[in-house]
């Protein structure tokens, strides 16, 4: 009798830590907002589809976002971007900003900004964000709990992507239209100097984790374009070899996204009309290493925290070492995903420990 009560106590024992082991195990899932290509719900419907990234990036569930147009079609999704302390993921849309609890998946709050939203950033402490108006000539400085304006900056012409740098002590803007990169005090909400000039307008930019060097795609460029900033300097220039531009059919200039490996040893760069990521030294003078064939346009391109999958908006998972596609992103009737507007999340239980930038941005320190 007495060693029947001993083994099932062991059993409860063993079941008691398996239960705890499967709480505290970490759990990591990709986050794809959509409609993430413009408006076009041909490329994911709407709302959040989260993918295990643990389980070869198979689609797990559709979470429900508002953001429509006033007559009632769903918006194009502009940002994407987590709180951890706060446990919530927000969605900009042309027109509002939603904030949704990764607990519960509820809204907790949809705010529509005058001026519109665009690409936004949040700080590493996870209490503010830099809301850029829709290509209007201000940003927003927004608290990230109650989505209360805090400050507005004014004084540019066509607000658009937004990055806070690791430290948090500094954020970047990219105005697409000037040929400078902007860098922001982020505790007194002031302009400390811009970087550049650029050849042409910024568009799509990231930065390195110590927070010396930007990186930044411009108008009319099949290249990218480097710059210092600390002294504001812009220090080289770099063309695509073995490609030539062409028309393409969003966003209007041919390098529209650029991303830095996590370990920063590599720049991988889009290409839209020839439907390529090109591969480069992360550090001076650049080489071109090689290019890899996409099935649509890029137009945005992101890792995930480890480094060991790259994300271009075409909707494709490629190992980083052997530039082979491992998986296509597809939805729960096997659709193909894309979007450009995709964060990694990592959970215990249902708390966020962890979480990616929307940008590329290195992370070495």
């Amino acid at each position: 009798m007495k060693i029947t009560r001993l083994i099932l106590l062991l059993l409860l024992s063993l079941l008691a830590g398996f239960s705890s082991d499967a709480q505290n195990k970490t759990k990591r899932y990709l986050y794809v907002a959509t409609p993430g290509i413009r408006d076009y719900v041909g490329y994911g419907g709407h709302g959040i589809l989260v993918f295990d990234i643990n389980n070869q990036h198979r689609f797990v569930k559709r979470i429900k976002t508002q953001g429509f147009h006033p007559n009632g079609k769903p918006s194009n999704v502009k940002g994407i971007a987590v709180s951890i302390p706060l446990n919530s993921i927000y969605v900009s849309t042309l027109e509002s900003l939603q904030r949704i609890d990764l607990s519960t998946e509820k809204l907790i709050w949809e705010i529509p900004f005058a001026g519109g939203c665009d690409r936004m950033s949040i700080s590493p402490d996870g209490k503010t964000m830099y809301l850029p108006s829709l290509e209007k000539d201000f940003w927003n400085v927004v608290n990230c709990e109650t989505g209360a304006i805090v400050q507005t900056l004014k004084g540019f012409k066509r607000a658009h992507n937004t990055l806070y740098g690791l430290s948090g002590q500094y954020v970047y803007l990219a105005d697409i239209g000037n040929p400078w990169l902007y860098q922001v005090d982020a505790q007194k909400h002031t302009l400390i100097q811009k970087i550049g000039p650029f050849s042409n307008f910024v568009r799509p930019f990231t930065v390195n984790g110590k927070e010396s060097i930007g990186l930044v795609t411009v108008d009319s460029l099949l290249g990218f374009e480097v710059g210092d900033l600390k002294t504001g300097k812009k220090l080289a220039s770099i063309v695509v070899e073995g490609w030539n531009k062409g028309p393409v059919r969003r966003h209007g200039n041919p390098s529209h996204g650029i991303a830095l490996t996590p370990d920063e040893k590599e720049i991988w760069l889009c290409d839209g009309f020839n439907m390529r990521l090109h591969v480069f030294q992360g550090k001076a003078p650049y080489q071109q290493l090689t290019s890899i064939p996409l099935k649509d346009m890029p137009g945005w391109i992101s890792f995930s925290l480890d480094g060991k999958y790259a994300y271009p908006s075409s909707g494709e998972v490629i190992d980083p070492i052997t530039r082979k596609v491992l998986y296509h992103l597809e939805d729960e009737q096997h659709n193909y995903v894309s979007s450009e507007k995709l964060v990694e999340i990592e959970f215990q239980g249902n708390k966020v420990i962890r979480a990616s930038d929307q940008f590329g941005n290195g992370k070495a320190r």
